[in-house]
């Protein structure tokens, strides 16, 4: 009987880490999308402001729109590359785990 709850266990932790590798892949492939239309997009727009600029090209309004684009694609980096820097798997189990025994010592 425990070589059969043993396997369900193996079988529920192979599960959960192929949840997790899969939630993995679409963030970076959301990430790798978003970063790509950030060029398109942004040489597409610059290329149009400097075609109709008469001079007029080097101005933050020209820029504007990568600049500030780029700062949430920064951010969309940080959540993708850097999740486990603050927040990892090992941290939040341990938290779970405390929250469960201050739990259980407070119903005892």
């Amino acid at each position: 009987m425990t070589q059969i709850d043993h396997n369900n266990s193996n079988d529920f932790k192979k599960q959960d880490a192929y949840l997790r590798a899969e939630k993995q892949l679409k963030a970076l492939k959301g990430f790798y999308s978003h970063a790509f239309f950030y060029v398109v997009i942004n040489l597409i727009l610059i290329g149009v402001v400097a075609f109709h600029s008469n001079g007029h090209f080097w101005n933050f309004g020209t820029f504007s729109t990568a600049f500030f684009w780029g700062i949430g694609l920064a951010f969309h980096a940080i959540g993708v590359f850097a999740k486990g820097w603050m927040f990892s798997k090992k941290w939040e189990d341990r938290k779970i785990q405390e929250y469960m025994k201050n739990d259980q010592t407070r119903w005892e």
